[in-house]
């Protein structure tokens, strides 16, 4: 049985969460919160709040935690919050703050 966390509306940017929701992708779970605690990407404390989430619903499931992996670790784009700087001469540039819906699904090895 699978079991899933979901963090919306996180404020990473999507393109930067896809490098750790690549790197954990596949692992045993304890293997996947070492990596995530030593990694120096800021996406990795998001992950690992996600992580624990994941591992509390399985918990809750009455899983075998010796058996979970990280079967699916996806990013989808947010929206994205809008805004301006000002410039010289009266001008204004936008800034693009993007959001992510971080996701993963943890199943049991046979």
């Amino acid at each position: 049985m699978a079991y899933q966390a979901i963090h919306r509306f996180a404020r990473i940017a999507p393109r930067k969460a896809r490098l750790v929701a690549d790197m954990i992708r596949g692992m045993r779970i304890d293997e996947a919160m070492n990596a995530l605690t030593f990694s120096p990407k800021r996406a990795a404390w998001y992950y690992r709040a996600v992580l624990k989430s994941a591992i509390a619903n399985a918990e809750e499931g009455d899983a075998d935690l010796s058996r979970l992996f990280v079967r699916e670790s996806r990013v989808d784009e947010g929206p994205t919050i809008k805004r301006f700087q000002p410039k010289d001469r009266g001008r204004a540039h936008p800034i693009m703050k993007r959001t992510s819906h971080l996701h993963l699904v943890l199943d049991e090895r046979n």
